[in-house]
């Protein structure tokens, strides 16, 4: 079976990582454009692009699949399937109708839930106690193409979007190779998704992290986590950008004015009134220093406990 890979993130590279260990004949790794990045701004490579590259692939980065001489171009890799995940970009129809397999996304949720850019991230706001990943054969609407196979396991209370990606990009590829064989062999049939159970969800804006205390703390604890590692959730102390990155609601305790900072018996952290009960706070960091414990924050902030941390 010849491939053409199509990814950019680090969510990709076990995918890509497991196609070659089991021998698959990776024709060409598709992957975006380097990027500006950093202080400097100089241009970053995609985590895809570093994987491949360190063994010896072919890389191609079209600014877009839709440009002239692109499809052309794909269309001479001859692939009998098209992998793609988390590529970013929309694959028009003259590529989905190249291979003779089709093209097969692996996507970080529950079919039909959670399509669109935020699914890992999205099920954590929700609350939801299990996610997963779908093998998906791709179509021209937006991840609503027939699914091939899927997986589920369950969201700890302690993963963030950065450690649920991981897991679940592992989980993928191991799915991604038995739905290959079967597939390649003609073994699968592909089942249309449930239309009426199906759920969206949008890109997350950067504007999105800033906290606001009149949610409920449970609430503000998903976002901590949604939002790891970016946007980051975070507060304002002195003018500056307090990110809180670890946090846990607590139960029984009295809800002083929303934003208001309290003291914890364990003095291991802080906690901070929000709308409904109170967030315990663990971990920080304080726009230009580093991540330190809650603890170790409050020794360099005397007077910290008894403020009232800003609405936006």
């Amino acid at each position: 079976m010849r491939l053409v890979f199509m990814g950019s993130p680090q969510f990709a590279v076990p995918p890509l990582e497991y196609l070659l260990a089991e021998k698959y004949q990776v024709a060409v790794v598709y992957t975006q454009p380097d990027r500006p990045a950093g202080r400097g701004r100089g241009l970053l490579s995609s985590p895809v692009k570093q994987a491949a590259e360190a063994r010896g692939l072919r890389v191609v980065q079209p600014a877009s699949l839709k440009a002239a001489g692109v499809v052309e171009q794909l269309k001479g890799f001859e692939p009998d399937v098209i992998v793609v995940a988390a590529f970013g970009q929309i694959l028009p129809k003259s590529v989905l109708a190249l291979p003779r397999l089709g093209c097969l996304n692996i996507h970080p949720s529950l079919l039909p839930c959670f399509r669109g850019a935020s699914p890992v991230a999205s099920a954590i706001l929700a609350g939801e106690d299990f996610t997963g990943v779908s093998i998906m054969v791709m179509d021209q609407g937006l991840d609503t193409g027939p699914v091939l196979a899927r997986a589920q396991i369950p969201i700890s209370p302690r993963d963030t979007t950065g450690s649920l990606t991981a897991r679940l990009s592992c989980l993928g590829a191991r799915l991604l190779g038995e739905a290959l064989v079967g597939w390649g062999r003609g073994e699968l049939t592909p089942q249309p998704q449930n239309e009426a159970g199906a759920t969206h969800c949008s890109p997350i804006a950067k504007g999105e992290g800033e906290i606001d205390w009149r949610l409920p703390a449970v609430d503000v604890w998903r976002r901590v986590r949604a939002f790891n590692p970016w946007p980051g959730c975070y507060t304002r102390w002195r003018g500056k950008s307090l990110k809180i990155i670890e946090a846990a609601p607590l139960a029984g305790e009295q809800t002083p004015g929303a934003g208001r900072v309290v003291a914890l018996d364990s003095k291991a952290g802080f906690g901070v009134a929000t709308g409904d009960g109170i967030l315990g706070v663990y971990r920080v960091q304080l726009e230009g220093k580093k991540e330190i414990s809650a603890g170790e924050f409050l020794r360099g902030q005397r007077d910290f406990i008894g403020a009232v941390l800003p609405l936006p």
